[in-house]
């Protein structure tokens, strides 16, 4: 059986299937202020201190289902009512001070908040500003850092907290990755939903010959849904109404051709190549290394590869993106890959839509699936591009030095990347993956631990096709446009 990580997931969740039920039925309109009512029926809270409170945090939690605030363009967004429950005061003066003479903490603070009472150290709360310059000066470590989880989990530094306490995004900083999103313990972070115009797409099919709506899945779908055969899932993802289901694989199968090509053509000028598949380590590179721009590969991701693919093939398609990153809602927006993926929904989205449809998948007949090689599947996890690389290196017998490096997670890519930048490294190829553990660890994900990366090599292993290339034979590569645009 399906099992929530925590509360906080399973009531986003119920937000969400009961904004796809209101919207299957065509009464969200009309209905969409009863979600508070049947999310919170009262009288006593579940949660927070009052049903009122719970309520209206469930507004916002629907207003974000909705598309949330249309004036700003990050897709990460925090819930200003659900953001009140952290530590208040994050630096702390302990038992540890000596109360020495040097008085490091107080010559150090650029808001005078620091002050000594019987030779002890104590932070004025009302003046601090929490940017931690005492705590590095202190010479016993005595004072203590409760960072909130949110701020501890966004390695970009985009988080801040303003003067009422609460958690600010910075967008020039944001790389969209939704370490935020899954770290915060209270749900005040969360991320822009396309689920209504998904849905109102898929009921649009249903009476318009012309109109083909592709789902295409991350391989990182086999860690999810565990408890059913991943064939079943399949099949519940088109009795939604989808008109067919691709693998994302196939594209990593793609890009994994057209990428080693790429590096093979410009490695002896360059010397250095990124991967791009994820895009936010590719925005983390645009934002903290522009020096480095010209080493990211110029091939797509996988997502938009097998995107361009299907419109190559059919002309009446539009492409739903199902994954675990919600880093892949901003990709679809970028102006040099924008028209290609139509809408972006995530895991637990897909979860709250099978079920206000009432399909259960346990129930599901097995459907077929095998668009991908064994490689293309294990892109879902860290370390999966750069062995692709390598089995196509070794099975054409290239003659190519690739040192590449698999980073996990943005701290070690940001090492990587501080590396190159004043070439201090030996590696080839940088594999940038902002998520721990790869895709599989993604903010969207229902299921994050680490049995998800033997459920994606197993799955792997499930392929017909061993070889990258034997998975696209029958497709003629050149037609597809496999550049981003450059802007």
């Amino acid at each position: 059986m399906r099992k929530f990580e925590n509360y906080v997931q399973e009531i986003k969740y119920e937000v969400l299937r009961e904004v796809s039920k209101l919207t299957l039925s065509g009464e969200l309109n009309d209905k969409i202020n009863e979600i508070p009512n049947v999310i919170d029926p009262g009288p006593e809270p579940r949660t927070r201190c009052c049903i009122h409170k719970e309520r209206a945090i469930t507004v916002e939690r629907v207003k974000l289902a909705l598309g949330g605030n249309k004036k700003n363009d990050n897709i990460i967004e925090v819930l200003d009512e659900a953001c009140d429950e952290c530590p208040i005061d994050r630096f702390v003066v302990t038992e540890a001070c000596r109360g020495c003479l040097a008085h490091r903490c107080t010559d150090v603070c650029p808001k005078g908040a620091i002050h000594f009472i019987n030779h002890r150290a104590y932070i004025d709360q009302n003046k601090c500003i929490e940017c931690g310059k005492c705590k590095s000066a202190c010479p016993y470590n005595a004072i203590s850092d409760v960072m909130r989880p949110c701020r501890r989990a966004c390695n970009a530094n985009a988080l801040s907290i303003n003067e009422n306490k609460k958690a600010v995004i910075d967008n020039e900083k944001c790389i969209q990755c939704g370490a935020c999103v899954y770290q915060c313990p209270f749900g005040a972070i969360m991320d822009k939903s396309y689920i209504v115009e998904t849905l109102e797409l898929l009921k649009q099919s249903r009476t318009d010959d012309n109109l083909h709506v592709y789902a295409i899945i991350a391989p990182a779908i086999s860690s999810q849904f565990t408890y059913v055969d991943i064939s079943q899932v399949i099949t519940g993802i088109k009795k939604i109404g989808f008109h067919d289901v691709v693998e994302v694989a196939l594209g990593a199968d793609i890009v994994s051709l057209h990428e080693t090509d790429e590096y093979l053509k410009t490695i002896d000028n360059n010397g250095l190549m990124t991967s791009s598949c994820c895009p936010a380590f590719v925005s983390y590179i645009d934002m903290n290394y522009p020096e480095l721009k010209d080493k990211v590969s110029s091939t797509v991701s996988p997502m938009i590869a097998v995107s361009r693919l299907i419109k190559k093939i059919d002309d009446k398609a539009k492409i739903v993106f199902i994954g675990p990153c919600t880093a892949k809602k901003m990709e679809m927006k970028r102006a040099d890959v924008a028209g290609s993926t139509d809408y972006v929904i995530t895991f637990e989205e897909l979860t709250a839509m099978l079920d206000a449809a009432n399909i259960k998948l346990e129930e599901c007949e097995k459907g077929l699936l095998n668009n991908a090689s064994f490689y293309g599947r294990i892109f879902a996890r860290t370390g999966g591009l750069a062995e692709s690389i390598e089995h196509i290196i070794q099975e054409e017998n290239l003659d190519v030095r690739f040192n590449p490096i698999s980073c996990d997670g943005i701290e070690e890519c940001d090492k990587a990347l501080k590396l190159a930048k004043f070439k201090k490294t030996d590696k080839t190829f940088i594999e940038g993956m902002a998520c721990k553990g790869g895709c599989i660890g993604g903010a969207a994900s229902i299921t994050h631990g680490p049995k998800d990366r033997r459920e994606v090599d197993n799955y792997a292993k499930l392929a017909l096709e061993t070889k990258v290339k034997d998975s696209v034979r029958i497709f003629n590569k050149e037609n597809i446009d496999l550049h981003r645009k450059k802007i």
